[in-house]
């Protein structure tokens, strides 16, 4: 089953304990996501790495965004006898501060889903509603991301959903070329 190590272990303390700013809500922890993004999970293995200056190229290139950390934070699940996918954590800067949220993508890179981990802004949370979050699904590298094309902007959170959907692009983009399937 998972421990708290298996996960956590993959992550540097400056990202699971990033400094957080006064209005900082902390919704999941790394321990959580296998659990709830990949339920029949029955293990997890640490899939970090570090990307090189070509990968970091390429990557932006590809996302139109700019690569922030070439270090990226992911942990396949697997269920009794096959990988069911990976979760890549990631940081988007929201107007002053990082919102933390992790992605789940299946084996063929597909969206699983997205989860907002840490939101330290004081407003512009509503980026975490299911439905808002639910318009990534099915989505892969390719496809157009962008605001409203086809991803919706909510009123009050544009920075956030801006940039949760630039970072969101980033990965695709990111699995697609650092993550051979295994």
């Amino acid at each position: 089953m998972f421990g708290r190590r298996t996960v956590l272990g993959a992550l540097p303390a400056s990202l699971v304990f990033a400094g957080h700013a006064a209005n900082a809500t902390v919704y999941l922890t790394p321990a959580d996501l296998p659990r709830l993004l990949f339920p029949a999970a029955t293990r997890t293995v640490d899939r970090s790495l570090t990307l090189t200056k070509s990968q970091i190229a390429d990557i932006a290139k590809r996302s139109s965004t700019r690569v922030h950390f070439p270090k990226i934070h992911a942990v396949d699940a697997f269920g009794a006898d096959s990988r069911l996918g990976t979760i890549i954590i990631d940081q988007v800067y929201g107007k002053h501060e990082f919102i933390t949220y992790a992605v789940a993508l299946d084996t063929s890179g597909a969206v699983r889903d997205v989860e907002i981990m840490e939101y330290r802004e004081s407003y512009g949370d509503q980026v975490r509603l299911p439905k808002w979050r639910a318009q990534f699904l099915n989505k892969r590298h390719g496809d157009p991301l962008k605001i409203d094309a086809p991803i919706r902007n909510i009123s009050g959170a544009t920075l956030s959903c801006v940039h949760i959907t630039d970072g969101v692009r980033r990965v695709l983009a990111t699995y697609a070329i650092a993550f051979p399937n295994p």
